[in-house]
């Protein structure tokens, strides 16, 4: 269900000249950079000053979207970054709705007092935001960004750059439109982008056909040595060390898409990556049908998400994680996993 808040409000906000910061989650993927670059876009046509602001970086495969050039990320340039936030009369918030989720950011955005704009299709905001545009039902934040400016009569703003940003985030979310969120309502907005220009067939081999060596002979290492099947669980995952990332010389994004190969694996109803990136353990989980990946991130890994789709970290030792992991799945198999 959509819910907004104070749109009329936004929208008159919107009628005159703003300095305006755009930002997103930590480790931005497609929906987060598509979505923050479209409004970047849509909002640089109307003359307002506008920023783009991740937490830290970002694949090299999103680097082509209109405006990239121009995003500052916090972690490398700090003191720019900082700069841009303190000049800024509004913030969107895009793809995340827990301050938490963009680190230090976070705090620089709730000490700021500069009004907030939360669009997000993520389960139980806890409400830090002026003006919301939020619905779980949505396929992707970059559906949402779209409805968004239809919402506020600025549908108009979408040209080739906007449709091409906003169709990356609805592709890769959907899992290439094979997701269940992937509604008859995608598919039209899909065409209405297609006709806007964007290139169906040029986005998907810039998101998915640039795969290096060194990332193809990490899968292979992954499928032939990390991978752990418990069918008792009908459950499948992967671990891999803070030396294996090294190993195989691998950059942010590189891992993206990993353990949706252990839910690909026949019988498999839940599916995990418990990766070691230093400062913390990352983990990803993924589940088939009413198996709640949210609620077992949330519980076990301080994390949460989609339903089917979530995230979560650990402070232990890889090692401990794995024995954390395999002892919640004692708990939350019977309920939900048992063969």
């Amino acid at each position: 269900m959509l819910h907004t808040h104070k749109l009329n409000e936004l929208q008159v906000l919107l009628q005159q000249q703003r300095n305006i910061v755009i930002t997103t989650h930590h480790k931005p993927d497609g929906d987060a950079m598509g979505s923050s670059l479209g409004l970047y876009n849509a909002l640089l046509q109307l003359g307002h000053e506008v920023q783009v602001i991740t937490p830290n970086d970002y694949g090299a495969f999103l680097h082509w979207m209109a405006g990239n050039a121009t995003v500052i990320e916090f972690e490398r340039e700090t003191a720019r970054a900082t700069e841009r936030l303190a000049a800024a009369e509004l913030v969107f918030c895009l793809d995340f709705n827990d301050l938490k989720r963009v680190n230090e950011l976070g705090d620089l955005i709730l000490n700021s007092g500069v009004p907030t704009v939360m669009i997000d299709h993520h389960l139980d905001p806890p409400g830090f935001e002026t003006y919301t545009f939020h619905n779980t039902a949505a396929s992707s934040t970059c559906e949402l960004i779209y409805d968004f400016l239809e919402a506020i009569q600025l549908k108009h703003l979408v040209n080739a750059d906007v449709a091409s940003c906003l169709y990356t985030g609805i592709m890769t979310d959907t899992g290439s439109f094979r997701f269940p969120a992937t509604t008859p309502k995608v598919h039209r907005l899909v065409a209405e982008l297609m006709e806007h220009g964007a290139n169906h067939v040029f986005i998907h081999q810039a998101v998915y056909d640039q795969m290096s060596e060194n990332v193809l002979r990490f899968l292979g290492h992954c499928f032939s040595q990390k991978l752990r099947v418990l069918p008792q669980y009908s459950t499948a995952y992967f671990m891999v060390s803070a030396e294996e990332l090294e190993q195989y010389q691998l950059n942010t994004g590189e891992t993206e898409g990993l353990v949706n190969y252990a839910l690909n694996l026949q019988g498999m109803r839940f599916a995990a990556l418990i990766i070691d990136r230093t400062k913390a353990v990352k983990m990803s989980f993924r589940s088939k049908g009413e198996v709640p990946a949210n609620a077992f991130a949330r519980q076990w890994f301080e994390g949460g998400g989609h339903f089917n789709a979530a995230g979560g970290q650990s402070s232990d030792s890889l090692e401990r994680t794995e024995a954390r992991f395999l002892e919640a799945l004692e708990i939350f198999g019977p309920q939900y996993l048992l063969a």
